[in-house]
């Protein structure tokens, strides 16, 4: 069963967690979410499963940032958010799709449990502007039946910001990973972050 807009109002800071939260975003069944003014591209010519592989970040300024076609863009939510005993799910807006604009190619299903930001793999089909702010997709929440055994040490749970591949730490994980500059910045910010 997925929860009425209602149900999903009754349940904040319960079982379902959004911040911030604008009774605005809410629909009949489902909870609109915002693009953050962040986007990612990868710099490999090939992406490499077994490697972390390199990342360009790009701001979507107030006027717009153009998509280009048969370029992944990750991006983020603006919205942080938690769920417990619930599946959250995410899917695009129809006014979205319309426009050629995918806004996650693969990746709309949550754990229960999870917490953090939910990073867009965003793939347009031809040309579109994009704006920072926009309500860019809905998330909406299942009941699930049987014993919860909730997503708690996963490698994108409690995110802070647009979360590129991890899967080689799955396929290698005793590789170790010299992190770059760039991603030791992010390392420092997110403990700076952490303590505030």
């Amino acid at each position: 069963m997925i929860l009425t807009g209602p149900e999903i109002r009754r349940r904040m800071n319960q079982d379902i967690f959004i911040d911030p939260f604008n009774p605005d975003q809410l629909n009949p069944n489902s909870y609109n979410l915002t693009l953050h003014n962040e986007l990612m591209t990868y710099e490999e010519v090939v992406l490499d499963m077994r490697k972390p592989n390199r990342v360009r970040r790009h701001e979507i300024p107030e006027d717009g940032f153009v998509l280009q076609p048969n370029t992944l863009y990750l991006a983020r939510t603006k919205e942080r958010t938690q769920t417990h005993n619930l599946v959250p799910m995410i899917e695009g807006r129809s006014s979205i799709g319309r426009l050629g604009l995918f806004v996650h190619v693969t990746a709309g299903f949550g754990d229960v449990g999870f917490c953090g930001y939910w990073t867009l793999e965003m793939f347009a089909v031809h040309p579109v502007r994009i704006y920072p702010g926009i309500q860019i997709c809905q998330i909406f929440y299942h009941q699930v039946e049987g014993p919860i055994q909730e997503y708690r040490n996963g490698k994108y749970q409690n995110n802070r910001d647009i979360q590129p591949s991890l899967l080689f730490k799955e396929l290698c994980p005793q590789q170790e990973q010299i992190p770059t500059e760039d991603q030791q910045l992010k390392l420092n910010f997110g403990m700076e972050y952490s303590h505030r």
